[in-house]
Parts: structure tokens; C-alpha cells; sequence
């Protein structure tokens, strides 16, 4: 894989022509319409991230999952058979159709471990396998065959220990799918990762613009001013920042920065409570003792470019799924799920190595909550942008250099509609996954 490195006149974009330079239009953003069609399109068409193995830790363990971004009330289980394979079904009981896994409140994800799903309203059983096995009164129906009524499956596959599944019977499989930059990121000591943190709120934003805020660093010199020491936050704020490397591959997109040194050259850096606890928003400073972290032990797509000052790597896998690296050796993921054209739940997840001590585990917990801090900030302005693009006096919108992530989303978005559309009008909806934009390009670094 060749790298070429930014020249002083040129940009990131002119390396991908196809994605333009023009002002992006904005209505994808704005229009209920558009939604509705992205939810058939995107959402019922590409494989989603719905969890990690490790939330399955045996035979008859499950959690269920609400898909409202899939369509209204769709609600898929995930569970583990008794062969130890990981399957998914829609949570639905097929004698009268009521939600089959719930407890209180049947809106509510759940999460147990069982031998057979039971409907709490006629006692129907299913086994892990999906097979309906018993039937209350069965001598009451007329020529039922039980083998013709067990839940319906939904596609599930498994990479590197994350759960995605697609209501697509015809899409391509998901190695397949996430492509090259998936393969080159196998081998990450994600197993080793398994004390877990994780956030979840609704946003008042449409699910691309909250994309649209990490897959850029224009505005962190800014934004994030004062998470940063004075003196820091000036010299950000003078120079502005630019990240080493960008690269776009079919679908998917990434972003490769400095950052996240661990620990900071100068500690005058950092806030009192971060040079304490060895942490702060890069994460534990101290590396975990595990194979894989190591700048010569990563696997070949993170740092790309292999720079010295590399801190951070973020993969965007469309449709909604961000998986982002830490050089300290910690990751985290996102997920965006839509709810409505201005409203979508943002799920954030952080992985450590289990601590092994009383420090290890405080510098892991102020890494989280410091990451909630800048989250919050970058959410701040999403309600803001939602509120104001919706009136429409504007929809034409200029990005600069380093806003090729946004354009590559947004285009490929809108062609994942477009195919639906075309297939739509000429009375086809089958048809193998083709990829959104046809950029199997090198990365380019600086």
C-alpha cells in the first residue's frame, strides 16, 4: 500500500474527485420523506452493529434490540444457542404476533439467559434454535404444523467478536461488506477489552449530523477549547489542527490523528486530575501488558501511515457504526439509530483491559467521564444546526478540506436511496449489496 504525502498546495479532496468540492445540499437531514426512504434503504439493507459476544457469555444467554431506524416497533433477540452459535430472530410470537421477549415494559431492551423463549400471553415455546417446540391446547388448532411456525430468523454474522446482523436475506456477507478495512484491523486484541462503560441518550438532530461532528477535527481547536490548558488551547486555536491521514474505501471511511501520547510531553498540558491519575480523554496513559498494542504489533490499518505522533484512528462503517482506536491501547465504538428525520439514539461504548488495581481502575473511569464531557459538547451544537437547517432558509452548505469524511457520508447516503428508489420504480427490490462509491483508493497521509 503506496502513501502520498499532502502537498503544500492541494488538499485531502482532490484525491477523491467523485465526492466534488460544491456545497452539500442538507435536505437529507430535513425531510421526513427521505427518511422513511432511508430507513427501507439503508437501514433494512446494510449490516448493523448490535452488540459483542461477550454480552453472550453462554449457551442460552440473550439480549433483545429495538430497530425503530429499521422501521416501527421492529425488535430483534440475539441469543446463543446450545451449538454456541449466535443467532438472531424479529421478537415475535407467531400464533397472534405479541413481543415475545419483554418484562415490564415492552419498549424496554432486556437481557437474561434461558432454555426457551416462552410468550408470556398463550405459553408458546421456542427453542434457542428458533424451532416452535410446544403449542398450549395444540388439538384446538386446525392442521397445524409446528415446523412452519418457528420465529423468523434474521441474518447474523459475527467479526472480530462484534454482533452484526441485516434484514436483507440477499446482501452480501459481512466480511464482504465491511472490506478492506475491516481485514486490516483483524488481529486487534479486542478480546483482551472487556471492562466496559457505555452511554446512550436521545439527541434532537438527524443521525448523519452527529457523524457529521466526529468526522472532522475542524472544530476542535474551538468546541473544546477549555478542556485544554491555556496556554494548549492558544496555540490550537492560532494554528487550527490537521489530522495525519484520510482514506475512503467503497462504503466505509477513516481518519488517522496525532494525539493521545501516553504520557503527554509536557505535562503543563493536562489538567491536575489527569497527571494524578495518569488519564484523561486519550485515555489511561499507562499501556496495558497485552500483545497487540505496541506500534509494531498493530495491525496494518491503524496508523496507516506508521507517524510517530500517531494517537487515533476512527473508522466510520456506514451505515452507523464508529469504531475508534486509542494509541494507549483502549478503543471505543458509536452507534447512530435513527428515529425519527430529527431525532436518533446515540449509543457510545469504551473498552479497557480489566484493571488490575484500585489506580488502573480510576484512570479508566476518568477517561470515561471524560470522554462524556467532550461528548456532550460535541452534541450541544447538533440541536442548534437541527433547528436552524429545518427552516430552510439555507440547505447549500461549503465544506472545507478537512470535511471530506462529511461529503463522502452524505453522497454515499443519498445513493443507497437512489438505488432504492430505481429498484422501486422498476418493481424489483432484490438485488446483491453494490458498493456506494467506488473509491478503493491508498490512503493518503501526510
Amino acid at each position: 500500500m503506496a502513501f502520498f504525502a499532502k502537498p503544500e498546495v492541494g488538499s485531502w479532496t482532490e484525491n477523491w474527485p467523485e465526492l466534488g468540492t460544491a456545497p452539500v445540499n442538507y435536505e437529507d437531514s430535513i425531510d421526513p420523506e427521505h427518511f422513511k426512504l432511508e430507513q427501507q434503504a439503508i437501514f433494512r439493507k446494510t449490516w448493523l452493529k448490535v452488540g459483542r459476544v461477550e454480552q453472550l457469555p453462554k449457551k442460552g444467554s440473550y439480549f433483545t434490540r429495538e430497530m425503530p431506524s429499521a422501521g416501527p416497533g421492529t425488535s430483534v433477540i440475539i441469543v446463543k444457542d446450545t451449538d454456541n452459535e449466535v443467532r438472531a430472530f424479529y421478537n415475535l410470537c407467531r400464533h397472534r404476533g405479541n413481543k415475545l421477549v419483554w418484562n415490564d415494559y415492552p419498549g424496554e431492551e432486556v437481557s437474561g439467559s434461558c432454555r426457551q423463549f416462552v410468550c408470556k400471553y398463550h405459553a408458546w415455546r421456542y427453542s434457542l434454535k428458533g424451532d416452535l417446540t410446544f403449542v398450549q391446547q395444540e388439538g384446538e388448532f386446525f392442521d397445524l404444523e409446528k415446523s412452519q411456525y418457528g420465529l423468523v430468523p434474521v441474518r447474523c454474522e459475527v467479526w472480530e467478536g462484534f454482533i452484526f446482523i441485516n434484514f436483507d436475506n440477499e446482501a452480501a456477507p459481512l466480511r464482504e461488506y465491511l472490506g478492506d478495512f475491516a481485514k486490516g484491523l483483524e488481529g486487534y486484541p479486542f478480546h483482551e477489552m472487556t471492562e466496559h462503560y457505555s452511554y446512550r441518550a436521545e439527541i434532537n438532530a438527524n443521525w448523519k449530523l452527529f457523524i457529521d461532528a466526529f468526522t472532522e477535527f475542524y472544530h476542535a481547536p474551538i468546541l473544546h477549547m477549555k478542556q485544554a490548558e491555556k496556554e494548549e488551547a492558544e496555540k490550537l486555536a492560532k494554528f487550527g489542527f490537521e489530522a495525519l491521514a484520510y482514506d475512503i474505501k467503497g462504503d466505509h471511511s477513516m481518519v488517522s490523528s496525532w494525539g493521545g501520547m501516553s504520557p503527554p510531553k509536557d505535562l503543563n498540558m493536562v489538567k491536575p486530575i489527569e497527571r494524578i491519575l495518569h488519564s484523561g480523554l486519550f485515555g489511561p496513559w499507562d499501556r496495558p501488558d497485552i500483545k497487540g498494542i505496541l506500534p509494531e504489533e498493530l495491525p496494518p490499518a491503524i496508523n496507516p501511515g506508521r507517524h510517530k505522533s500517531w494517537g487515533t484512528d476512527s473508522f466510520e462503517f456506514f451505515p452507523n457504526f464508529t469504531l475508534l482506536f486509542w494509541a494507549p491501547g483502549w478503543y471505543l465504538t458509536y452507534n447512530y439509530w435513527p428515529t425519527a428525520v430529527d431525532k436518533h439514539i446515540f449509543e457510545a461504548d469504551l473498552y479497557f483491559v480489566p484493571p488490575k488495581n484500585l489506580r488502573e481502575r480510576l484512570s479508566q473511569e476518568l477517561a470515561a467521564v471524560t470522554f462524556k464531557e467532550y461528548a456532550f459538547q460535541d452534541a450541544n451544537t447538533l440541536e442548534a444546526t437541527q433547528t436552524q437547517i429545518g427552516t430552510r432558509v439555507v440547505t447549500d452548505f461549503p465544506l472545507c478540506d478537512q470535511e471530506i469524511l462529511l461529503r463522502h457520508l452524505h453522497m454515499t447516503a443519498h445513493q443507497y436511496v437512489d438505488r432504492y428508489k430505481a429498484q422501486m420504480s422498476n418493481g424489483s427490490s432484490n438485488g446483491k449489496h453494490a458498493a456506494g462509491v467506488d473509491t478503493q483508493k491508498d490512503a493518503v497521509n501526510v
